[in-house]
């Protein structure tokens, strides 16, 4: 019976510190167009800094719809966020999407605070709390803050040149340690609560 080896050391890849096998990377930029590539969709995409998609996200109806897909470079759903209740009682529901044939388990969910921020309970017991935070000189520029700690920035993005883009093009930078699925879910909760998507 043929042994299957593994690769030489010198011939295997080395492992990237920023890989998106789990939730806990290094520092890493990203760049958020607020438009869709789906023709006529509404949602966002996700470039990484060497300007591959790293993530989609529809909503496959209406602007602000009732319920969003976060999906990785291949379409395959890695969230589903949900709008429930009404009026000051408006929440967005986030879940885990482990497969197909499987439910959703809740992650965590939003509630719009002051100042036009955002609250997050954690569910599962997670002793973590995050929180988005409004920047007042520009509309587009926020920060999610974890224990008094800001661990994600969000800025509109500017060229090389310092060219500020439009309202739509959006820099995110997460910290080390992070969960950077748990921030993007947030920007896109942030999204959806100003109709942005």
């Amino acid at each position: 019976m043929a042994k299957v080896q593994p690769l030489p050391a010198a011939a295997s890849p080395s492992p990237s510190p920023c890989s998106y096998s789990d939730g806990h990377q290094c520092q890493q930029a990203y760049t958020v167009w607020m438009k869709s590539l789906v023709f006529n969709g509404n949602g966002c995409t996700v470039f990484t800094a060497d300007g591959e998609v790293a993530f989609r996200i529809d909503n496959y109806g209406c602007k602000g719809g009732r319920e969003v897909f976060f999906m990785d470079r291949a379409g395959n759903t890695l969230i589903r966020i949900r709008r429930k209740g009404f009026g000051m009682f408006r929440r967005w529901e986030v879940c885990h999407v482990a497969g197909v044939e499987e439910e959703a388990t809740p992650w965590f969910s939003v509630r719009r605070a002051k100042k036009g921020g955002a609250a997050v309970t954690m569910h599962g017991g997670a002793a973590t709390c995050y929180r988005v935070d409004a920047c007042c000189e520009r509309k587009s520029d926020y920060r999610v803050i974890s224990g008094g700690a800001v661990v994600a920035e969000v800025a509109r993005k500017q060229t090389a040149a310092g060219i500020v883009l439009g309202e739509d093009v959006l820099t995110l930078t997460v910290r080390p340690e992070v969960d950077h699925l748990l921030v993007l879910g947030l920007i896109v909760v942030r999204g959806l609560m100003n109709r942005s998507l």
